[in-house]
């Protein structure tokens, strides 16, 4: 049996009723049935062993991986897609589906605020469908006075996604809980720097390849930001950072089996 994360048990207000109430009842029985269970990092095999009370050696890890279209873009292809997406200039980068749990609200203000401290012509541009409970989106971007610099895209097409995410300043992911985080990955392939929470597994998937905040902060988040545009050597570090982290990722994902270093 495959599950990513438990996150219906940390923020359940966040789940819709019909999908919280599926979770409750079912995953618990089918975890403890399963004769084995695959997940997606440390922090969610320890998770799922902890609340379900289910042996560390009946879970086992195999991290998620990326396309090989995710590579690092040269300049030339950066600026087309800037030009095509972002009116020409650099973007912070979102991509995922827009829910509570991702967190876009606080994004939005602190890219807000981000502006009002650089008043840079930075962009911030926002990827994926809009899921449930997305009001608070809504009306963060409504209050945004620098609203006309967020970028809604809506879905972003599979072969389009490794380009936009190549050509970011930096990819802004500061979820509320993740059981891995494929975007940060990606973003590691396209040697693009990372903004990321300090929660669940997301420390685990960027090592030290990333400026860790807490989601909850929107002054950190924005500092963050303020950090990644001003400081072109502390881009380069965690870009070099990132490749390490990449590989590193790449040797669990081969050395793991049923949960066991072979």
């Amino acid at each position: 049996m495959v599950t990513h994360d438990i996150a219906y048990y940390h923020i359940p207000n966040l789940i819709p009723a019909k999908f919280r109430s599926y979770y409750l009842y079912f995953l618990p029985r089918h975890l403890r049935r399963a004769d084995q269970i695959v997940t997606v990092s440390e922090y969610s095999r320890k998770d799922i062993a902890k609340h379900f009370n289910i042996s560390l050696e009946k879970i086992a890890v195999a991290c998620n991986s990326v396309r090989p279209e995710f590579k690092p873009l040269d300049e030339s292809e950066k600026n087309k897609i800037r030009q095509q997406y972002a009116e020409g200039e650099t973007y912070f980068l979102y991509v995922g589906s827009v829910h509570p749990r991702k967190n876009v609200p606080r994004l939005i203000q602190a890219f807000d605020a981000f502006k009002k401290a650089t008043r840079t012509p930075v962009k911030l541009l926002i990827g994926g469908r809009f899921a449930w409970q997305t009001r608070e989106v809504q009306d963060a971007y409504k209050a945004a006075k620098f609203k006309n610099d967020i970028i809604i895209l809506g879905f972003v097409p599979d072969q389009v996604l490794p380009k936009l995410t190549g050509a970011a300043l930096a990819l802004t992911y500061v979820s509320l809980f993740e059981g891995f985080g494929v975007p940060l990955l990606e973003a590691m392939h396209c040697d693009v720097p990372v903004i990321t929470s300090n929660v669940s597994s997301m420390p685990e998937v960027v090592g030290d390849a990333a400026l860790l905040v807490n989601p909850l902060d929107i002054f950190e988040i924005c500092k963050a930001m303020q950090f990644i545009y001003e400081d072109t050597a502390l881009r380069q570090e965690l870009i070099a950072k990132g490749r390490v982290q990449r590989k590193n990722l790449a040797g669990i994902r081969r050395r793991r089996l049923f949960g066991r270093i072979l």
